[in-house]
């Protein structure tokens, strides 16, 4: 079962990092707990200019 994400993409990139801060030690790690899509979501908050950046595990 997919988990439902925001769909706004700025409450989007609030929970991915706040998840990320939180939880997983990695992006990688997040999709997979949670089943969900990285392309998808790297996607929508590339539309908003971020990246994810591996060495401090969030999107900046």
């Amino acid at each position: 079962m997919e988990y439902s994400l925001p769909k706004d993409p700025v409450i989007l990139l609030s929970y991915i990092n706040t998840q990320l801060r939180d939880h997983y030690t990695s992006f990688e790690d997040l999709c997979v707990a949670l089943n969900v899509s990285g392309e998808e979501i790297t996607e929508k908050l590339t539309g908003l200019n971020y990246a994810y950046d591996a060495g401090v595990n969030q999107f900046i």
